[in-house]
């Protein structure tokens, strides 16, 4: 089994490397420009990665992929922490060789991940060479003034102490904690198969608020559905995960949202709308509302 580490703060895992178009070179660049890429689609081009389903998920910096194969400077990869019914292994796909490196050396355990949207990341030097998403992990070396040490893919190098959190020292978050995470991100277009604060699906949404809170979940929303600890409708709290089905939820699951309390969820909608606080009672979420899972604990 060979292991390899993301390289680079976001990277796209494709269907297959036919799947990349012209306007997606920015995206599939051995250092990829995730703005530039979302900055230069049209709507139409943004919802065609969902319609043509071209993107599978995406990876940040300094996460594990099993690599299975490599053809033409393409790698089929599964993703371990993103657990899906598509492959026992991890989440698969295909994403560019050259944005994979081989794995640092373990640090000692300890972790920090970053909890501000978008943060740099400084080289040896303390000079700023990334800029790193919410929710990557990376090993913790020591503290050095108003900086933090970290052990990564590019080398050991440095983040703002203000910018990370130390998930490990600290309770897993309330299903409260959870909501007001995912409140910061309202506004943020959608982006299918997104995983970053560049724009997030919304299984992606709430993988990414649950595992930034201490839970990993599935990576999909059907295999979510089926996880955790089902709760009655009427007894939902903050926190909460709220999954709807076609067919008035009796159907094919295809769609998730985080239950914010008082008859709202917080979600990321759809190709070309934005992360959105949406009331349920009078709407097809009402109709299409199926189950309710649980996955964080009371601390």
């Amino acid at each position: 089994m060979l292991v390899k580490e993301v390289r680079v703060p976001v990277a796209t895992v494709w269907t297959d490397p036919d799947s990349v178009r012209p306007v997606d070179g920015p995206a599939a660049a051995a250092d990829p420009d995730i703005p530039g890429w979302l900055a230069q689609m049209t709507r139409k081009q943004t919802i065609d990665l969902c319609d043509e389903k071209r993107v599978q998920t995406q990876v940040l910096f300094g996460d594990k992929v099993i690599v299975g194969s490599i053809r033409d400077g393409w790698a089929y990869v599964m993703v371990p922490a993103q657990m899906s019914a598509k492959d026992s292994r991890g989440y698969p796909g295909w994403m560019p060789a050259g944005q994979l490196t081989a794995p640092h050396a373990a640090a000692g355990g300890e972790k920090v991940m970053v909890q501000s949207k978008l943060a740099p990341f400084f080289d040896r030097h303390q000079t700023p060479v990334l800029t790193l998403s919410f929710g990557t992990f990376l090993d913790f070396l020591g503290g050095e003034g108003t900086r933090v040490k970290v052990a990564s893919p590019s080398g050991n190098g440095y983040l703002n102490s203000e910018d990370v959190i130390f998930p490990f020292r600290r309770p897993k978050d309330t299903g409260e904690k959870i909501v007001a995470n995912a409140m910061r991100f309202l506004d943020l277009p959608y982006l299918w198969s997104g995983m970053s604060a560049y724009g997030y699906d919304c299984s992606g949404f709430s993988y990414s608020m649950l595992r930034a809170g201490g839970y990993l979940i599935p990576r999909d929303a059907d295999d979510q559905s089926v996880k955790g600890r089902e709760i009655a409708k009427a007894e939902m709290k903050p926190g909460d995960l709220l999954y709807f089905a076609y067919e008035q939820g009796r159907g094919y699951v295809h769609h998730v949202g985080i239950y914010a309390g008082d008859g709202k969820m917080v979600h990321s909608p759809t190709p070309g709308k934005i992360v959105s606080l949406t009331e349920l009672a009078g709407t097809i979420f009402e109709e299409e509302l199926c189950t309710v899972r649980r996955y964080w604990k009371e601390n």
